[in-house]
């Protein structure tokens, strides 16, 4: 299994990622909202929203599995957040990246994954909205078009979320 690299600008997506207030906060019926959908119109059984913190991808939202964070060093979603694009792997056992992954390997069994991170500014990644599958499979540009979307509404949320933090009296 080969893990994520690290971000070069890690300390300053973390202090991001702190500011936001939102890792260990109750479930948000918006944000579920949007997995739901996810899973719904491409039919995958399980989508998230993955916040990667420094040692741990904590879910503010996941739909099919009963997760609420796992370690880092296992996730999927930190390859994604190195990237400004859709990180799409139709078979997971295929890849020499997460052949040997515990995920893969045992429960939950990912054999598809395709996330997008969220950017909330400039170059700062501080998750993915994803979906997974137990099965290989291929995804249309279509269906990739509409998890970016969907990221891009997630991570403008999120910078909501930040903004009224800090504008609220």
């Amino acid at each position: 299994m080969q893990q994520a690299a690290i971000p070069a600008n890690e300390q300053q997506r973390l202090a991001h990622l702190q500011n936001l207030k939102i890792l260990d906060t109750p479930s948000d019926e918006k944000f579920n909202r949007i997995t739901r959908l996810l899973c719904r119109v491409l039919d995958m059984p399980v989508a998230a929203i993955s916040l990667v913190d420094e040692n741990r991808q904590w879910f503010k939202s996941i739909r099919g599995l009963d997760l609420t964070e796992t370690p880092r060093c296992v996730s999927f979603c930190a390859h994604t957040i190195l990237e400004d694009r859709t990180l799409v792997i139709s078979d997971t056992l295929s890849d020499l990246r997460f052949a040997d992954n515990p995920l893969v390997l045992e429960a939950p069994h990912v054999r598809f994954y395709a996330g997008h991170p969220l950017k909330i500014l400039d170059n700062i990644h501080v998750g993915t909205l994803c979906v997974y599958d137990t099965k290989p499979r291929e995804i249309s540009d279509d269906d990739v078009q509409f998890l970016e979307d969907l990221a891009i509404t997630v991570a403008n949320e999120l910078k909501a979320h930040m903004f009224k933090r800090f504008f609220t009296v």
